[in-house]
């Protein structure tokens, strides 16, 4: 038994004439509110408000942004602004890396190894400690 297997699922079908269901309504809606807005007002609120209506209607309808809707454009900028930002902050680090090399900072003075190995010492020293503590 052979099965026809629909082929082009993605398109949308053709419903009025050349658009479809969801270009008629974004059109049908932009067009109905500019005309409410252009009857009722003057011409300059018509102008200010009308006109940007008409024209996010026509790019709901036509307009895809990197080959998806306008909708599902503007949704994610409506909820990029209205959702929380968090920043983290990170400390500069006093070492520059160019390569195998690296370069002290100026602002900092650079430490000496002595330092350093006393300090990992001392701390070594102290864990040494803590350990034989708690075995008693």
């Amino acid at each position: 038994m052979r099965f026809e297997v629909p082929q082009f699922i993605e398109i949308e079908d053709k419903i009025f004439g050349p658009f479809t269901w969801r270009q008629f309504v974004y059109l049908g809606g932009g067009v109905g509110v500019a005309v409410v807005i252009f009857i009722s007002f003057p011409i300059y609120l018509f102008v200010l408000i009308g006109l940007p209506i008409g024209g996010l209607a026509f790019a709901l309808a036509f307009y895809p942004v990197n080959n998806r809707p306008f909708s599902h454009f503007l949704e994610s900028v409506v909820q990029f602004y209205r959702g929380n930002r968090i920043y983290h902050w990170k400390k500069k680090s006093n070492i520059v890396y160019r390569g195998d090399n690296h370069i002290n900072n100026p602002s900092v003075e650079p430490k000496r190894p002595e330092a350093e190995t006393s300090n990992i010492n001392t701390l070594s020293r102290k864990l040494e400690l803590n350990a034989i503590q708690k075995l008693r």
